[in-house]
């Protein structure tokens, strides 16, 4: 949100809106069930008389309402759909008949791999789906149990379909009829709970319309700026200009002198200007004067990062991976390469624009806004203000796009709208404009890399030697001290590069960690996103070098790899590689394996001067059982649109310690005139489950890139494209 989207003097936010007051909504077959239903609090929901609770997870009322309380955050992936089809599944209710409600912090919806509540990593499924059958299956189990005693049957000649129990006898009756009987039953042990074979899915596996697709398109759905509480204040924070500075003083009286502006105050990350709706507190932030000290990044640009990062790469770095020997054979070699490819810092871009809001009071905060890590946000709030974590209360709203953004390390916007909110006696909603939200920091990192490849008598790939440098992302999250060893080397800067599906003898992997005051953050898809642009672009130029077909080429380096040769194969059949293409236009292609999916793709690009267009698109994906085929086409599309927006113009450039881009004019993303055909196909396959929210990025890039030099001869080693062509 630019502040000229703000409606206005004198306008109030979501005015002639729906107002969000406490508590969060509930989603009953993509309909909202009601402005505000049932407040979720803080350690979950007592089930109400007549309800059969067995987990967090569902619960069925006597209504014969089937409701699946969700502790993933919703922000497009499809959560609200794919998470209730696994319990519909086992369950035997259609998903479409599901409500759907936003859990609170609850231990039960912790993340496996790490005691908290958190969505990130396209593991939303991988991480819930075999937990979700069995709730779904006792809860079915136990229902039928209940029936068998009260019509004196053997629980084994009973079935059900869509929320019904059936009888031999003809007789039947809803779930609902059972639900007192069933929760005074003991709950059974999970490995007595039999789950049904896949040859026998109703849901599973076939396409489902999204439960929240209808209130997001008539604007019932509310995410974090559309909260509007009663007497609620808005504020604005100025933040530092530069990274790394700090207030040294500030002068508020021309700010209070403006009209609705109600207080200012200092905060930790800068100055908050406090009043009666958006547009005061953006003309008050603008009266505001602010004199600032300068910190260490104040002389930092882009061009000085690139001087430092090119020489770390003439230097020995830490050790990724070593396989076989490749400093030894890239001697040896005859034919070989020796290439620096470059990527920018990048910004998360979502749609909506940070935001929070907080409510201090009595020892206690609640805020409602968009997350993707609550356990840790009431941590951090908590310390914040001094209070136990106990009583902080997240509401988790929708939220309009995430990308890793709304998951960083230190819940850097729900604490600031903490600290915003300490001491006054109102709820305030702390707004980030587009461009604080632009220049606000937390980027996926600027890297720079060195590759040395080599070919044998054959023209197949002998050596391969990475050396990347860039600023670690887990060490600004709460991973970084479980993940990252004592010698620093973070895992998700080389992801991809050192498990890379292409077979190679001699593979050895380097980095540099650089520490500039710039904040990194992973970013869609994290360390795949750069190095399998860097993968994917090498693999062409040795396919290049041998005078080989890249996509055959691919092809010998996937042998003993059916799946990735599948998906390969499924992409190039159906994009038609080989065949005759309209004049001008020309092929690349690219293969990512990443969060347990694989994925291929296939560009078609033309190039007149310096304009690249990207007419079609085929992907291919091999995700495990895709558990809503429809969604899985939905976020390969997404990813594509989102790695080609990067791909083309995406770059945060730094002056004088500050970002230079500031809003879409600045740093553009896709517009619909500009969007190829995309063409998704799922190769089904019995591999384990893979996510989809982030897979489709990895290989746009490097399609698009190879397809430009298949068109030009110029081969494309920095991004964005913009940058290489200008």
């Amino acid at each position: 949100m630019s502040a000229a989207e703000t409606g206005g003097p004198g306008s109030k936010p979501n005015s002639g809106r729906r107002h969000f007051l406490i508590g969060i909504g509930v989603i009953a077959g993509g309909v909202a069930a009601g402005q505000l239903l049932r407040p979720y609090l803080v350690g979950g929901s007592e089930a109400a008389p007549k309800e059969f609770k067995p987990h967090a997870f569902v619960r069925i009322g006597a209504d014969d309402r089937v409701t699946v309380i969700i502790g993933k955050s919703e922000m497009g992936q499809g959560v609200y759909i794919g998470l209730p089809m696994i319990l519909a599944e086992e369950l035997d209710v259609n998903p479409q008949r599901l409500a759907v409600e936003i859990a609170g912090i609850d231990p039960a919806f912790n993340h496996p791999f790490m005691p908290a509540q958190f969505t990130g990593g396209s593991m939303s499924v991988m991480t819930t789906y075999e937990a979700l059958r069995r709730v779904g299956a006792t809860a079915r189990r136990m229902i039928v149990q209940a029936a068998a005693t009260e019509w004196g049957v053997p629980a084994a000649e009973l079935r059900t379909e869509d929320g019904v129990v059936f009888a031999p006898d003809g007789r039947s009756a809803t779930y609902g009829k059972f639900v007192e009987a069933a929760s005074a039953l003991p709950v059974p042990a999970k490995e007595s709970v039999a789950l049904k074979n896949r040859a026998d899915f109703r849901y599973i596996g076939k396409p489902q319309r999204r439960l929240d697709s209808r209130i997001k398109v008539n604007g019932a759905a509310q995410f974090g700026i559309d909260v509007d509480l009663p007497n609620m204040l808005v504020a604005v924070v100025a933040r530092p200009p530069q990274f790394g500075a700090t207030v040294r003083s500030f002068d508020a009286s021309q700010a209070k002198a403006v009209r609705g502006v109600v207080d200012v105050k200092q905060v930790p990350s800068g100055v908050a200007v406090i009043a009666e709706h958006t547009w005061a507190a953006i003309k008050g932030r603008e009266a505001l004067r602010v004199e600032w000290q300068d910190g260490p990044g104040a002389t930092l640009s882009t061009e000085s990062l690139r001087a430092e990062r090119r020489a770390l790469l003439a230097r020995t770095g830490l050790l990724a991976k070593n396989q076989g020997d490749a400093i030894a054979a890239l001697g040896e070699a005859r034919r070989k390469i020796d290439v620096e490819y470059e990527l920018p810092y990048l910004a998360h871009a979502c749609m909506e624009p940070l935001n929070a809001v907080a409510w201090v009071k009595n020892e206690r905060c609640e805020m409602w806004m968009g997350t993707q890590g609550q356990s840790q946000d009431a941590q951090l709030v908590a310390a914040a203000l001094g209070i136990p974590p106990a009583n902080v209360q997240i509401n988790t709203t929708f939220l309009g796009g995430g990308f890793g953004r709304r998951a960083s390390g230190t819940s850097d916007f729900a604490v600031e709208a903490a600290h915003v909110a300490k001491g006054l006696s109102r709820p305030v909603k702390v707004v980030w404009t587009r461009e604080d939200d632009t220049r606000g920091g937390y980027y996926r990192p600027f890297g720079l890399n060195r590759v040395q490849a080599a070919i044998g008598a054959d023209g197949l790939p002998i050596a391969y030697f990475h050396r990347n440098v860039s600023k670690p992302v887990l060490a600004n999250t709460a991973l970084g001290s479980q993940m990252i060893p004592k010698d620093g080397l973070d895992p998700s800067t080389m992801e991809g590069s050192v498990d890379m599906p292409y077979a190679i003898p001699n593979l050895r992997a380097e980095v540099h960690n650089t520490k500039e005051t710039v904040p990194s953050l992973w970013w869609r898809s994290v360390g795949h996103s750069g190095n399998g642009f860097v993968i994917n672009s090498v693999i062409d130029e040795l396919a290049n070098l041998a005078g080989q077909d890249p996509y055959r080429y691919r092809r010998a380096l996937l042998a003993g790899k059916p799946r990735h040769l599948a998906v390969l194969d499924k992409a190039a059949g159906a994009a038609s590689w080989g065949k005759l293409l309209p004049k001008g236009h020309f092929h690349g292609i690219a293969l990512q394996e990443s969060f347990n999916s694989i994925v291929a793709q296939v560009a078609e690009v033309s190039v007149s001067g310096k304009q690249v267009r990207v007419h079609r698109v085929t992907c291919a994906i091999d995700c495990g059982l895709a558990v809503n085929p429809d969604q899985v086409v939905a976020q390969m599309q997404s990813g594509i649109v989102y790695g080609l927006s990067a791909a083309l113009t995406g770059e945060i450039t730094i002056e004088a310690g500050a970002a230079v881009q500031s809003n879409f004019d600045t740093y553009p993303v896709l517009r619909l005139t500009e969007t190829p055909a995309i063409d998704v196909h799922i190769v089904d396959s019995d591999g384990p489950l893979g996510g989809v929210g982030e897979p489709g990025t990895p290989p746009i890039a490097p399609a698009v890139c190879n397809a430009i030099h298949a068109a030009t001869g110029q081969r494309i080693r920095r991004l964005p494209i913009s940058a290489s062509l200008a």
